[in-house]
């Protein structure tokens, strides 16, 4: 893109660049889809360029990638070609498989810069009028602090934002919530947006996703009215920014934030920021903007425990039945089966539960465990990792000192026998094999044995803190 371009082709460059086309075909569908559906699954999906020059939605699981392939794609499709004057063609991809095919950033947003930089030299106009408040990400209904459910993953977090929505005097600032994709950091932010304004009606709270701030930065740019953009940011008590290393490599756009934040800070207004890692590892961001975010309180979420992860469930199955008019709880075996089944991300762990309601509604409670990993099935097969009971017996004999070999002998005495029943859950959990097949390869043993050393360990790491702590250490190993 050469530098002498005029402003009529950088704006026309910007109108149908795949950030614009996505922008406009997304806000359609959240319209179409409602706030549940859309920020469940679409949401979450981020547009790339693809090695190859082509385009593709990236979502960050094989649930998030077959519901959105099943229930949207079509209707994307269509809204794709509507707003895309050049007619470009769109793919479907997990995240791991878009990276297994050697993709990266997308290539639309660094072209997209170069074009703000050039547009952004022009001068607004002096008469620009406020910008409208529709240009703030919506806030989702279900995201408050009613149905967060909090534990001591997040209790930190939790407590923090609940300081910030409170007005409370002696606020550090900024606060940065920070983790992994689908541990809570988009509730918390709603749920600490909704509270803040609740308490204070007067005060001004303005909530965007990282996505909304570039699209609306680049609608000031392309419109001459930045001083609004501006005004309408830095007038805020409380400013509320999701996801902000997606940000990252958009110079104007971080240089609009950084004295975004710089003047709120400045005047005492509070400013809260989520980010997928700490403020100190966001090296895509420019280095002031970084210790900007450094500087203030940084909040970790680390991943649900199993007790939260069942809480979660537990508390979705009551919402959804006061939404939909049913009442009652999963099975037992069916919560813990999901439970032990979507341990790295909450977002997963929801849609799963979505997918079953979706099918049988009310009837959820009354699901036999056969019958809901029946449902699943289609859904899991395209995502998961398959691991093998051989790697299951290797991390299990490394995790408890113990030899390969140890696991397969006949041996009974206890340092060897409740290691052995925790690799049996772990083959049945983890794998597809049946129980006959799990006990040959555990030195030829009755599926008798097997389905005692499931139950067995199913009842003690009910108490036993340690027992669900390897279990989990071991379930997350072999999924990585």
């Amino acid at each position: 893109m050469g530098l002498g371009m005029n402003t009529n082709t950088a704006m026309s460059t910007i109108v149908s660049s795949p950030v614009a086309v996505w922008s406009k075909a997304s806000h359609a569908l959240r319209r179409e889809m409602g706030d549940d559906a859309f920020g469940s699954w679409v949401a979450p999906a981020s547009l790339h360029a693809r090695p190859d020059g082509g385009l593709c939605l990236v979502t960050p699981t094989g649930v998030a990638r077959d519901w959105i392939r099943r229930y949207a794609w079509r209707r994307i499709g269509e809204l794709w070609a509507a707003n895309d004057p050049v007619g470009r063609a769109l793919c479907l991809k997990t995240r791991h498989e878009f990276e297994a095919e050697g993709g990266g950033e997308a290539e639309a947003f660094r072209a997209e810069a170069a074009v703000i930089e050039i547009a952004a030299s022009t001068p607004d106009h002096a008469d620009a009028i406020a910008v409208p408040s529709r240009r703030c990400s919506p806030l989702q209904e279900r995201f408050t602090f009613e149905t967060f459910v909090d534990g001591p993953s997040n209790e930190f977090a939790h407590a923090v934002a609940r300081r910030v929505a409170s007005w409370t005097d002696g606020h550090f600032n900024p606060v940065v919530f920070h983790g992994p994709y689908g541990f809570g950091k988009t509730h918390l932010l709603n749920a600490l947006a909704w509270e803040a304004m609740r308490t204070a009606p007067t005060r001004k709270v303005v909530y965007l996703t990282s996505e909304r701030f570039l699209s609306n930065f680049i609608q000031a740019v392309m419109e001459r009215r930045m001083a609004a953009f501006k005004d309408e940011l830095r007038s805020a008590d409380l400013l509320l920014i999701d996801d902000v290393q997606f940000i990252g490599g958009k110079q104007s756009t971080q240089e609009e934030l950084f004295h975004t934040l710089a003047a709120l800070m400045e005047d005492g207004r509070r400013v809260v920021i989520s980010a997928d890692r700490p403020a100190s590892a966001l090296t895509e961001l420019d280095a002031r903007l970084r210790s900007h975010l450094s500087a203030g309180l940084v909040c970790g979420i680390e991943p649900a425990d199993r007790d939260l992860r069942l809480g979660i469930l537990a508390r979705k199955v009551q919402v959804m039945g006061r939404q939909q008019g049913f009442a009652g709880a999963l099975r037992p075996d069916v919560a813990a089966f999901l439970a032990d089944r979507f341990t790295d991300s909450v977002r997963e762990l929801e849609g799963a539960l979505n997918i079953l309601i979706a099918r049988v509604g009310g009837g959820v409670g009354g699901l036999t465990l056969d019958e809901a990993q029946n449902l699943l099935r289609p859904h899991l097969r395209g995502s998961e990792k398959r691991i093998t009971v051989d790697e299951i017996q290797k991390a299990a004999s490394e995790h408890f000192g113990l030899k390969q070999a140890d696991l397969i002998s006949p041996g009974r005495a206890r340092a060897l026998a409740r290691p052995r029943q925790a690799a049996m859950w772990l083959a049945k959990q983890l794998t597809t094999r049946s129980l006959p097949d799990i006990g040959r390869r555990f030195g030829g043993r009755d599926h008798t044995t097997v389905l005692h050393a499931v139950r067995r360990i199913d009842e003690l790491r009910a108490i036993d803190p340690q027992l669900a702590r390897d279990l989990e250490v071991l379930t997350r190993r072999l999924r990585d």
